[in-house]
């Protein structure tokens, strides 16, 4: 296990490496590599890919979903340059595997899945794991989740057609929200925005990526 995990640092370090004249650094914060290398990837994938688990690139995990690259999941985490007391709201659980790496960064994770199988599955699998500041739910991430905002940071796992206006809303001034954005199999780039004290908003390109789509509920 050790080994696979030594592996899959490198293997991160070497695509920031490759691809820092474009990410603006040449290397991500301890803390977020210390959990990149702490958290059991091999937890949150099928049975039959676990021998796969720490390979640099995402995997399959049904109902058309996949679960990220780590070197994606670590520089977008990165991205949001989370702290202890920090509120994260993620947009697609998933298997929850980026959502409990935003769970060792900061105080409170919510997470939104629009697949309730999925949403489940990762809820127990998250609370099993021992995990008590992750709060899950079925929902549209286009809409966001009102109950809780607003948000220090928000992290969105799939492809948006656009950024949707009520994630903005529902980010806090000060914050910053990692996000996919473009048309499924077309150009898609990862995108992150930031909020000033004053609300203004400031939007950097970051690079060119491949998601699954964000869906809403007419599109399951």
């Amino acid at each position: 296990m050790s080994k696979n995990i030594d592996r899959m640092i490198a293997d991160i370090e070497q695509e920031v490496a490759y691809t820092r004249h474009l990410i603006g650094r040449t290397k991500l914060a301890p803390k977020v590599m210390k959990v990149m290398a702490s958290v059991p990837r091999d937890q949150f994938v099928p049975t039959a890919l676990k021998p796969f688990a720490f390979n640099n690139g995402a995997l399959s995990v049904g109902y058309g979903q996949t679960i990220s690259q780590p070197y994606i999941v670590a520089l977008m985490t990165d991205l949001l340059q989370l702290e202890a007391h920090h509120r994260v709201l993620e947009i697609g659980t998933g298997t929850g595997y980026q959502t409990a790496i935003l769970a060792e960064l900061a105080a409170q994770v919510y997470s939104m899945e629009l697949i309730p199988e999925l949403s489940e599955a990762a809820d127990q699998r998250l609370q099993k794991m021992g995990y008590t500041n992750i709060i899950t739910c079925v929902g549209n991430g286009y809409q966001g989740w009102q109950e809780h905002a607003p948000y220090d940071a928000i992290m969105v796992t799939a492809a948006a057609a656009f950024i949707p206006p009520a994630l903005i809303e529902q980010l806090k001034a000060g914050g910053k929200m990692a996000i996919p954005v473009g048309e499924p199999h077309r150009h898609q780039e990862l995108m992150l925005l930031e909020k000033d004290q004053q609300g203004a908003q400031q939007l950097q390109k970051i690079l060119d990526v491949a998601f699954v789509p964000l869906k809403q509920a007419e599109d399951i």
